[in-house]
This record gives structure tokens, sequence and C-alpha cells, in this order.
């Protein structure tokens, strides 16, 4: 650019100029393939879940976890835990086995993630492209914070049952590495998993009693008695914990230090309601 009496001057695009970054990676797909027993209808849902992953994110959206596959095959074989009931997801990422549970018969299932819109959207994706319409209605997608209150989860939920909502099932899949979210994550599943007070407490008799699964990988090895913390604290909060579930996968990061069969393993933990240390009225 030049001005009137020829010199040259610089132009706004030379003055403010950001920061070359590399394009944003596109979204990609992992793809699960569902057991189908003979009790499913061939209408009722797909042979397999098409699962979007965000291309990149840095609460680790874009990766379909083992522990999260580990999960959906487990409720796909103890569908007692599902069926009829609600179910919550915490940290749901792609949404897998929240979708699973909606598809093999949950009558309520709420997705959660960060509060992020990226991650929200891709969820809804997600839901919208893998669930019938008419199971659409029973699935809720919402940002969530761990630890903080749950009505918003709770509302979420048909007030069926003599007035009091509460989940029957809360699925964390690989999210007990976030040490520092201990307490949140537990915070949550108390609140989120008791009922009201002054509610009956003890589920029917013909059902299994409600339970949060935590299903994982020692993805830091060096670290595995942190990410065990998160049992060690339930305990004293009075969860009844138990190891139901240890599988081999590939490893998610082939190159990551640390024992390679500890990588490659997921550990699945089922939680039972003890005594509580924590005041469902700070709900």
């Amino acid at each position: 650019m030049a001005d009137e009496d020829g010199s040259e001057t610089e132009c706004l695009q030379d003055i403010f100029t950001d920061p070359w970054r590399p394009p944003t990676p596109e979204a990609t797909f992992a793809r699960y393939v569902r057991y189908r027993d003979e009790n499913d209808s061939k209408d009722s849902s797909s042979e397999e879940v098409a699962v979007r992953l965000v291309g990149s994110h840095p609460l680790w959206g874009h990766y379909l976890w083992n522990a999260s596959v580990a999960v959906a095959e487990y409720l796909e074989s103890h569908r007692d835990l599902v069926r009829g009931r609600f179910v919550l997801e915490l940290g749901a990422g792609g949404g897998l086995p929240g979708i699973v549970s909606a598809q093999i018969g949950a009558k309520k299932v709420v997705l959660t993630d960060y509060p992020d819109q990226e991650l929200i959207d891709n969820l809804t994706y997600n839901v919208d492209h893998n669930v019938s319409p008419a199971d659409r209605t029973n699935i809720d997608i919402q940002g969530y914070i761990w630890g903080h209150k749950v009505q918003g989860l709770l509302a979420a939920l048909p007030s069926t049952r003599d007035g009091w909502r509460a989940f029957d099932l809360i699925i964390l899949s690989d999210l007990v590495f976030n040490h520092s979210q201990h307490d949140a994550l537990l915070r949550t599943c108390e609140l989120s998993l008791t009922p009201l007070s002054g509610q009956p407490c003890e589920p029917p008799s013909s059902q299994p009693a409600p339970c949060v699964l935590v299903f994982y990988t020692h993805h830091r090895p060096h670290l595995a008695h942190r990410d065990l913390d998160f049992f060690t604290k339930a305990r004293s909060q009075g969860w009844i914990c138990e190891e139901i579930v240890t599988r081999k996968f590939p490893p998610m990061f082939p190159d990551d230090p640390g024992d390679e069969e500890v990588r490659a393993t997921v550990h699945g933990w089922r939680l039972v309601r003890g005594t509580s240390k924590v005041e469902t009225a700070a709900a």
C-alpha cells in the first residue's frame, strides 16, 4: 500500500498477525459391533455403533477408550443392570456405554461431559445417529462438572417412584486417572445414586442393587497406586467395592513408557452403597 505521496505504508494484516496454528484435526469415527441376543428386535437397534470422536481436545474426548468398550460389552452381557432402569454416564466422551444402554432397554439415560460446546455437540451427534427415534426421547444430554449440585441430573428423570428420583446405574469409564477429581466423582455418585432423604432405600428384590461401574486402565503404571486411591476413598465413605472384570486390549498408547501388560489391561469394579458420610441434603 502507498500513500498519496508514494511512500509505502503497512497494511493492518501486517501489524496484527496471528501466530500460525495447525488446522484442527478432522473428526474420526470408531465402530463398536453390537452383541444381539434373542430378545433384540431387528428393528430396535443397529448392528453397530459408529462413535464420532472430536478431532482433538484437551479433555481427551478424541479417543474411544478401551474401558468404554469394556463397559459396553459388560452391559450387553448383564442387561438386567440396564433394562427399565435409570442410567447416568459421567465424562461420557463419545457416549458409547450410554448409547448401548439406550439400545438395550434403559428407561432413561443421562449422558454428561464437561460443559464444552464441542463435546456436547459431538455427544448429541452420536446419539442422533445411533439411537432410534423411538428411543431418542429416553436420552438426555447435559454439560456437568463433577462434584457440583445434581438437581439438573435428577430432574431429567421421570418422577415415577413415590415422588423421588435417583439413578440405578452410574458409569465411570476411564476417569480415575484424574486423581484430583476423585472426591468430586464420589460426591456426584453419592448424591445421584442415593434416594432423596425420607424415601425407601431398598430396591425391588427382583432387580440388582443400584451401583456404580468404574472401568479404567493404569495408563501410567508408575501412578497405579494413585488410581487405586479412588477405591480407598470410596471405602472410607462407606462404599462396598468389588473388582468384577479384568480384560486385555491392545494398549491405547503403544509408545508410552511403563509395563505394556499393565497399560493393556482394563479393570472393572462395581461399587454398591453401604453407609453414607455425605449428606443428601447437600444436593
